[in-house]
């Protein structure tokens, strides 16, 4: 990554991994993602907001020796998750008079999982200050945005908010700021979706605890920075609300083409009705795809095949998915058909606890679906529609 700079004697240093397919051997990666670190000097003190993974160390070690800076004499540790604290060791053997700055739970974290020793930290309280000669920062606690120990700093002077994980978004990028507005707000959505909305409530405390403050630009530590900072706090504050919409989320699999006439069939007696549907397939769908439409959906319907006696594994999953994610959603079902028998739809119930949503009577058929199979989806659908209507959605 180029230096980007952001305002006077504040830019960006870190690195864009364009060629990162995979985050966490879990969350795909379409448009790869960036490490952003921010290099702040004041006329006294030099800090370092973040660094990287360090997998692209060498590129921020580059930048460091780009800036022609002589020292730092802070390392602002924001989230001790290690894309965003793993070089934190590598800037130390360069600058080993710099202090690491962070909260005492964060302060743990890097002690066990990069093993930097416990006089090389600066421990700060909520709404703690630091002074660098010109440029104040404030160190907010925001936990469980998306760790126990996140934090975010706001540069005063400039009302910069360096907000790491949060309003963050996975993608490499040339751009400094925000450009296609559009494209933005959906890599962020999907951000948000894999990784804060199963703390949703507690992202919308942190929210209005930061409104307090005037904020000229959003600087994640992924993603471009937000000089439009409305943008994101909106959208933020719609994705977190207990506000959902019209959706009905399919996510199915099919071995023997029962699951999926039934899949069809009832995606196509809810379109009629006017209730959109997004179907995945979960034979070769992206798993963030899921996520994102499941940040607003209202119903979500699970197709599947019994495989063994249980649920295809796809489905299971797909099941643990949604449980984790912990999304609003107000009706859950599941179809499908079986061989000879089994306890699909008990396994499916059992597999999500956290999802406080009515259970709409799951249709469970032998072998292909027969006439007797679709009036009992079009019951399911008219069910649907009518919990929609009751909602004001349709």
């Amino acid at each position: 990554m180029a230096i980007k700079s952001i305002v006077n004697n504040v830019c960006n240093i870190g690195a864009d991994h364009w060629d990162r397919k995979i985050f966490d051997n879990l969350i795909p990666l379409p448009d790869g993602t960036s490490y952003n670190a921010y290099l702040i000097k004041g006329t006294e003190k030099i800090a370092l907001i973040d660094t990287v993974d360090p997998e692209k160390f060498y590129e921020l070690e580059y930048n460091l020796k780009k800036s022609k800076i002589d020292r730092i004499d802070y390392i602002i540790a924001n989230h001790a998750e290690q894309d965003h604290s793993g070089s934190i060791p590598l800037v130390l053997n360069i600058y080993p008079n710099a202090k690491v700055v962070t909260n005492e739970k964060c302060k743990g974290f890097l002690m066990d999982l990069l093993h930097i020793k416990d006089g090389n930290f600066i421990v700060v309280k909520d709404g703690e200050i630091l002074g660098l000669g010109g440029k104040t920062l404030e160190f907010i606690l925001t936990p469980w945005v998306h760790w126990p120990e996140t934090m975010v700093t706001y540069l005063k002077e400039d009302k910069i908010l360096f907000s790491c994980d949060f309003f963050g978004s996975h993608i490499a990028t040339s751009n400094t700021f925000v450009e296609d507005e559009l494209k933005t707000i959906l890599d962020a959505k999907r951000y948000y979706a894999e990784i804060m909305m199963p703390f949703r409530t507690i992202v919308k405390k942190n929210i209005e605890k930061l409104e307090k403050f005037e904020i000229n630009m959003i600087a994640p530590s992924h993603g471009p920075v937000y000089d439009k900072p409305e943008l994101i706090i909106n959208a933020y504050k719609g994705w977190v609300s207990d506000n959902v919409k019209n959706d009905v989320v399919i996510p199915y699999i099919s071995m023997h083409g029962s699951t999926k006439k039934m899949v069809e069939y009832l995606t196509d007696a809810l379109i009629e009705k006017g209730v959109n549907v997004k179907q995945y397939n979960l034979a070769n769908t992206d798993i963030g795809q899921i996520a994102m439409s499941l940040v607003d959906a209202s119903t979500v319907i699970i197709g599947t095949p019994t495989v063994l006696g249980g649920a295809h594994p796809a489905a299971a999953y797909a099941a643990f998915l949604t449980n984790a994610l912990r999304p609003k959603i107000k009706y859950l079902s599941i179809i499908g058909s079986y061989g000879w028998g089994g306890k699909m739809i008990e396994q499916l119930v059992a597999t999500v606890p956290n999802i406080k949503a009515e259970i709409i009577e799951p249709i469970l058929v032998k072998g292909h679906p027969d006439e007797n199979t679709y009036n009992a989806l079009d019951n399911m659908a008219n069910i649907i529609y009518q919990k929609h209507k009751d909602m004001n959605l349709v």
